[in-house]
């Protein structure tokens, strides 16, 4: 593509500001890249047809043009052609979205070099925050042995990029990195821009997605590779820049204690997934011990190669010495292999022995470690030798980067969630207690005949109906793990639709009977009750007293340390209520539930299950934890990071440590010195309740109008999100009709989403907003949007959200809906202005992300992209319904479309 049509890619120099405009280089230069790619690849008629639409593109923006133009020059194209159009489009997304990582690294080595201000938001920000406000060394270290983060990965169907295309962007990313460094030479430079060429056209030759359906297997293989190719790598560096925070704030560094460990559902999540049983249980936590193990043994090669330390110049702790001798005998094998020459080098002797003896532990011999403990004991014993005998910087360094990734991640890689409807558990007791009317019963009645099965007096009748044995299986899984893993390995027992004691007594008395209990006869797991819909967040400090009152259930909680986790779904409560009272109810019942934990003596652990999109809790981290309500936090941040997010933040090393970065700070900022009490909240409730009961109307009124579900059926390419092969979990739970009610979250956001409509994000904020002003008075609105990090962080959010869409696009996909287009779009068309209008008044903003010149930025760099693969897509849409909606090449195109649209919209589900 020539450099004057990529410079417009980019937009005029004057809209970049000056440290963006190695940004603004960088896109030209790979837009041009591409171009050479698609002329060499397809043709370069086919390059001047992108060209030509692209610049119609721009050109409709820029002008404030209808659509109608642009739809007609892509409609009725052959399928194979769209489908080729679709995919140029989204290489131009890979490139924008990698560039603007890269620019992210650039930015952070920019504040690095500088010196004279910390980057915002980073670890020594954060500390320096800290300490002008009083808090001293000793304070932050006490504080370090409290902090517990732990992101927790999930499937995600709505982005799963293919192993293959992820190795292949780190291609494309280690080649621009490389270019940050001003010494390479023009020909390195070359090489570089070559490798990058190679990567992009592999790309290009590789299909976005599979045509199989993934596996569990499959999804457990790509959460991997984030765990173990990028965070595996950076770990060490996460906690030598803590180290290096608190070297330059208060001019000495505690000895860290582990602050960071991971999660994952994938393999345990079984809510409406039949893909998942005990067998994944036990099939994920092996893959899990193997992948880990496989990782320490590389690393300790390495090591052995450099801890080459002889006898005859240097000393060593003859409990290196020991221990060397011990392994020779525990591992006679492992120990003749080595070579006589390596005799006086006891490091690389007990090395090599311990690689053995990780070996001897993935084959289960009596040989192997016992556990990470073990492990621990033999990296201390090496470190302590090294720094006794002037080791520290001849591998001490090295060895203790091996001790922290231990630390993190055990030998388990990552703690396995656990979870499960509680519909399911419900059903399986109906059969074992041979009770047909047990799901009509009061759940007071309901927990008295559950006492004797949950404490352990007695055990629940077996049965052969209603997914009993295969809970059964699932519990003696969880019990042989916890023998084979440690308890470590193991996560939370989550329970979905949770709405009484009765369903978390009904977890311990199915646990009992699974044979999982512990040598004091107790249930070793965290029994975590998920509050997802507005009425549950609504019940759940109720249903905590509930719990805190019952004595089989305060036995099993003081066993855990009278500490209860509870999850909070973003999903469901924004699906079923809107997104004004989803963010309420959940700010509104963490505050309640943590009353209620405090006055029954107890700690709470809140486990955040928030999505990508904004109606499904997505956005920074940062800004969550900071509008989080105060005394919430307390040291402890567990939340789940999906697709998306988990590529956005995790993708790259260097962005990995940053996000890790950011979230320890946030953490740390506001557990220990948590925002004063605020006495205008109780008004700023107030008007929060007004605005959300008014929104929620809103909300109601519009998808519980007769014939919605229906409108939602045709007016998004739902159908095609259903047929694609995203994830292994199908998209509305089991055996349920296809009412808004059965319906997941993810599936409902990512179809508005591809819509261009986003209406979950938004629907209903503006009503609320005009009856809290109608209420409250402008004014006082104003000041709670200005003053309360909650409201304004929301507010920020669904300017996001209402910037990311194109109603003029969204008309087209609602005119597909035929007459039904004229009931419902005019709704949206009322709503969405009144929103963006009070939105605006309130903010004082001119446009809705002018305080937010990167995102406007980024948003416009893709919106040439994204309009007509929007078009394509409800041209393709119509003809591929009219056709029968056959596995054909409409299809192909349609499902590309989807992908192209994800990834240059993001945050979709």
């Amino acid at each position: 593509m020539n450099s004057s049509a990529t410079v417009s890619t980019s937009s005029s120099i004057s809209e970049f500001a000056a440290p963006d405009l190695p940004l603004r280089d960088d896109v030209r230069r790979l837009g041009a890249l591409v171009g050479e790619m698609l002329a060499e690849q397809v043709s370069d008629a086919f390059l001047e047809q992108v060209e030509r639409i692209r610049t119609s593109a721009i050109a409709r923006r820029q002008k404030g043009e209808t659509t109608e133009h642009l739809a007609q020059r892509l409609a009725d194209m052959p399928a194979e052609q769209a489908e080729s159009l679709i995919r140029a489009f989204s290489a131009y997304f890979q490139v924008v979205n990698i560039a603007e990582r890269v620019h992210r690294i650039r930015r952070r080595r920019d504040y690095q070099r500088q010196g004279s201000a910390p980057q915002p938001e980073g670890l020594e920000a954060s500390l320096r925050k800290l300490k002008e406000q009083g808090v001293d060394l000793a304070e932050a270290t006490a504080w370090l042995a409290r902090i517990d983060l732990e992101p927790v990965f999930t499937a995600h169907p709505t982005e799963a990029v293919r192993r293959a295309l992820l190795e292949k962007e780190h291609m494309m990313v280690a080649s621009l990195v490389n270019g940050l460094d001003d010494s390479r030479t023009p020909g390195e430079a070359a090489i570089d821009a070559a490798r990058f060429r190679m990567a992009l056209t592999a790309a290009w030759q590789t299909a976005d997605s599979s045509p199989v359906r993934p596996t569990v297997a499959d999804e457990r293989e790509h959460v991997g590779f984030y765990l173990t190719e990028v965070l595996y790598r950076v770990m060490p560096v996460f906690y030598e820049s803590l180290e290096h925070a608190f070297n330059e704030v208060y001019g000495s560094a505690p000895d860290l204690p582990r602050v960071l460990r991971f999660g994952t559902w994938v393999g345990g999540d079984m809510d409406g997934n039949p893909n998942v049983d005990a067998t994944t249980i036990a099939s994920t936590l092996r893959a899990q011990r193997h992948a880990i193990l496989r990782r320490y043994q590389g690393e300790l090669k390495s090591l052995a190669g450099l801890l080459s330390q002889s006898t005859t110049l240097v000393g060593v702790s003859p409990e290196v010495l020991q221990r060397v001798q011990d392994y020779q005998d525990l591992l006679p094998e492992a120990a003749a292999k080595a070579r006589p020459r390596h005799a006086d080098m006891p490091y690389r002797l007990l090395l090599d022995l311990m690689r053995a003896r990780l070996q001897a532990t993935l084959d289960e011999t009596q040989a192997g470690y016992a556990g990470p403990a073990a492990f621990a004991e033999d990296i201390a014993l090496v470190l302590r030798s090294l720094e006794t005998h002037r080791g520290v910087h001849a591998g001490w360094f090295a060895m203790r980067r091996l001790d922290w990734r231990l630390r993190t991640f055990g030998f388990h890689l990552a703690r396995l969630d656990v979870r499960q409807e509680s519909s399911v558990h419900a059903r399986a007791v109906a059969a074992a207690l041979g009770d047909a009317d047990w799901a009509n019963r009061d759940a007071t009645d309901q927990a008295t005949r559950l006492a004797g099965a949950a404490s352990g007096a007695e055990l629940l009748p077996a049965s052969e109906e209603e997914g009993n044995p295969r809970l059964d299986a699932v519990f003696a899984a969880l019990s042989e793990a916890r023998r084979l893993h440690g308890p470590d390995a193991l996560g939370a027992y989550i329970i979905s639709m949770a709405h009484s004691r009765a369903d978390v007594l009904t977890v311990l008395a199915l646990a009992r009977r699974g044979g999982l209990v512990d040598d004091n006869d107790q249930v070793p797991l965290d029994i975590a009750p998920l509050f997802e819909t507005v009425e549950d967040l609504r019940q759940g400090p109720d249903v905590l007293r509930d719990l805190a009152a019952d004595p089989v259930y305060r036995q099993h909680l003081a066993a855990r340390g009278d500490t209860q986790m509870v999850m909070l779904g973003y999903s469901d409560s924004g699906k079923d209520g809107g997104t004004t009272a989803s963010r309420w109810g959940l700010q509104r019942g963490q505050v309640e539930l943590l009353e209620a934990a405090q006055a029954l003596g107890i700690k709470l652990t809140f486990f955040h299950g928030r999505g990508g999109s904004i109606s499904r809790g997505g956005g920074k981290t940062t800004r969550a934890v900071d509008a989080s309500p105060r005394g919430s936090v307390d040291g402890r941040l567990r939340v789940t990071e999906q697709g998306e997010v988990i590529h956005r933040k995790y993708g790259i090393r260097a962005l990995a440590v940053r996000s890790l970065e950011q979230s320890l700070g946030a953490v740390m900022v506001s557990s220990i010195r948590p925002r004063p009490p605020e006495p205008r909240e109780a008004q700023w409730r107030q008007i929060m309740d007004t605005m959300s009961q008014a929104s929620n109307r809103a909300y109601l009124d519009f998808v519980g109008a007769k014939g919605f579900m229906d409108y939602f059926r045709t007016a998004t390419p739902i159908d095609v999100i259903e047929r694609m092969t995203l994830g292994s979990r199908p998209s509305r739970r089991l055996g349920q009709d296809a009412g808004l009610d059965n319906l997941r979250a993810i599936p409902w956001v990512f179809s508005w989403s591809q819509a261009r409509s986003t209406i979950p994000g938004w629907y209903g904020v503006g009503s609320g907003l005009a009856a809290a002003v109608d209420a409250f008075g402008e004014d006082a609105v104003r000041e709670m949007g200005r003053d309360w990090a909650f409201v304004r962080t929301f507010w920020d959010d669904i300017a996001m959200v209402l910037a990311k869409g194109d109603l003029g696009i969204a008309a087209l996909f609602s005119q597909l809906s035929g007459e039904l287009h004229a009931q419902f779009f005019p709704r949206i068309e009322a709503e969405h202005a009144l929103t963006q209008q009070w939105l605006l008044k309130l903010t004082g903003h001119k446009s809705l992300l002018s305080h937010d010149q990167r995102l406007d930025l980024s948003i416009r760099l893709r919106n040439p992209y994204i309009d007509p693969m929007s078009l394509l897509q409800v041209d393709l849409l119509k003809r591929w319904r009219a056709a029968g909606r056959e596995d054909d090449a409409l299809l192909r195109a349609l499902v590309a479309s989807v992908n192209g649209v994800s990834q240059g919209v993001q945050n979709t589900g």
